[in-house]
């Protein structure tokens, strides 16, 4: 099916007459369109985020709602959009989701009545687990791992040994969900898959990066620990050797299908005798005898092993950081289009611009958090902690902007 069904038309239509700007945002950005959601509805909806009078509430359970659809096109872009806003939203959206006892329900989700829909339905129960993961970490760790600080005074690499011990299994089971979403390049034949795959890769490059900061700060205080800090320590050195393998694999799919760009990271492992480095200091803790290890020896095998793992942290930021600047340069061009547009809007007569049919204006609602908020990406909103009176005139001549160019008129 392609182009919106006379579902969403009609649902579109409601969401105008009853003035939720927001619920007709989330209807445009979950259409039954076998493609991703359109930027200018999600550029919209991340302005939602920043504006003080938007009930957060209410914007997470519209995105609900549209998972309880029975298509898997309409489910699959709600979690996308979901994806999207905690990623590139206000925070406070990603305190609300972390904040619910339940999130997504979509463990037995099957739409039997598209041609797709059995191997869609199988990745959205994928996709909705490592979501739901994604904000069970923040509820643990009251931090997105893909968004904290990196380098030498980073977050994870300043960490203390008893945290660092805590927080690196969160991000391990955040890590094994994401990787769980498994698909093969033949499997990615859609625009509303690769959409969320995209999203994907991006998390697992920020995720992967903080986790290898991790297990880089673990490494040097591991000969300092405790004995019961050592072997727990250990185990998390292993299963961090088997998440690099899937990681590998996982991001050979993207280079596949062209996501990359052909520019794969570089994940290079410690060497091997780092691992018996580490069992014998546990063994010895533990009264076992096994061969002994020499200080210089193991000091030079532990630096060895930090020099691997830093380069595989420079490469992950680097594919990180151009992965961002492609973003952000698609962002300023639209922001470049909306500007010419304002500057034609505005110049036009205040009559004409009623004339040009009325919008519905979004009715204030009460202020869930009060915490500082980033500025609008909607250049005619006002600046939380700013008064800004505007007559009349203005206040339809830039909701109607807003409506346009977002794409909700």
């Amino acid at each position: 099916m392609s182009g919106q069904s006379l579902t969403d038309r009609i649902a579109a239509a409601q969401h105008s007459m009853t003035g939720s700007a927001i619920s007709k945002a989330v209807c445009k950005a979950t259409t039954h369109e076998v493609s991703g959601p359109k930027k200018k509805h999600l550029d919209y909806l991340i302005h939602c985020t920043n504006e003080m009078n938007v009930s957060i509430p209410h914007l997470a359970d519209t995105l609900l709602e549209r998972t309880a659809s029975n298509s898997w096109i309409v489910v699959f872009k709600a979690l996308i959009t979901t994806h999207h806003l905690m990623m590139y939203g206000n925070e406070r959206l990603m305190q609300y989701l972390a904040s619910r006892n339940t999130l997504f329900n979509l463990n037995n989700f099957l739409d039997k009545a598209a041609l797709q829909g059995y191997n869609m339905s199988t990745f959205i129960r994928r996709y909705s687990r490592y979501l739901n993961e994604k904000a069970m970490s923040y509820r643990l760790a009251a931090v997105d791992f893909t968004k904290m600080k990196r380098g030498a005074d980073g977050v994870m690499r300043t960490m203390n040994t008893e945290k660092l011990i805590k927080t690196l299994p969160v991000i391990q089971n955040q890590l094994d969900a994401l990787l769980d979403f498994q698909p093969n390049s033949n499997e990615l034949t859609n625009g509303v898959i690769n959409t969320a795959f995209m999203l994907l890769f991006k998390d697992s490059i920020r995720l992967f990066a903080a986790y290898n900061e991790g297990v880089i700060n673990m490494l040097e205080k591991y000969f300092d620990m405790k004995k019961n800090q050592c072997k727990e320590a250990l185990e998390i050195y292993k299963t961090f050797l088997n998440r690099m393998t899937k990681l590998s694999e996982f991001l050979k799919v993207a280079e596949r299908v062209g996501i990359d760009q052909g520019d794969s990271p570089d994940l290079t492992q410690a060497p091997s005798s780092l691992l018996e480095a580490l069992e014998q200091h546990l063994a010895s803790l533990e009264g076992r005898k096994l061969k002994d290890l020499s200080t210089a020896s193991r000091s030079s095998t532990l630096s060895s092993a930090v020099s691997s793992l830093s380069s595989t942290g420079i490469s992950l930021s680097r594919m990180d950081d151009k992965t961002e600047d492609n973003r952000l340069q698609q962002h300023k061009a639209r922001h470049l289009h909306f500007l010419t547009f304002k500057n034609v809007i505005t110049s036009l007569p205040p009559q004409m611009s009623h004339q040009m049919g009325g919008v519905p204006m979004m009715p204030p609602q009460p202020v869930m958090y009060n915490q500082p908020v980033l500025r609008p990406t909607n250049p005619f909103g006002p600046i939380p902690g700013t008064q800004v009176k505007q007559t009349n005139t203005h206040t339809h001549t830039n909701e109607f902007m807003c409506h346009i160019v977002e794409g909700i008129v």
